[in-house]
């Protein structure tokens, strides 16, 4: 399964601190958003990727050697579920 984020011109972003507020435009919701959630949206914007993908573009960026695939691959259901990753 590969998995995609929206359009940049999909999203709205202001970082809140610790958050992010994200409005999706096509749904009219705003979403708040903790790492590591955004950091995978961040991930999924240039192509769509799998989930050994995602985690390597995120190994990449960030110092997370103790990553655990199931826990990425909950983060990414909770994101399809609310409208803002697809799943293809």
């Amino acid at each position: 399964m590969r998995y995609r984020a929206p359009p940049p011109e999909a999203l709205l972003t202001a970082d809140l601190d610790a958050f992010a507020a994200v409005f999706h435009r096509p749904s009219g919701i705003t979403h708040l958003l903790a790492s590591p959630a955004r950091e995978i949206l961040a991930a999924l914007v240039d192509a769509p990727l799998d989930l050994d993908g995602v985690l390597a573009a995120l190994s990449d960026r960030f110092d997370i050697a103790d990553a655990s695939r199931a826990a990425l691959a909950a983060r990414l259901d909770e994101l399809v579920g609310v409208g803002l990753v697809e799943a293809a």
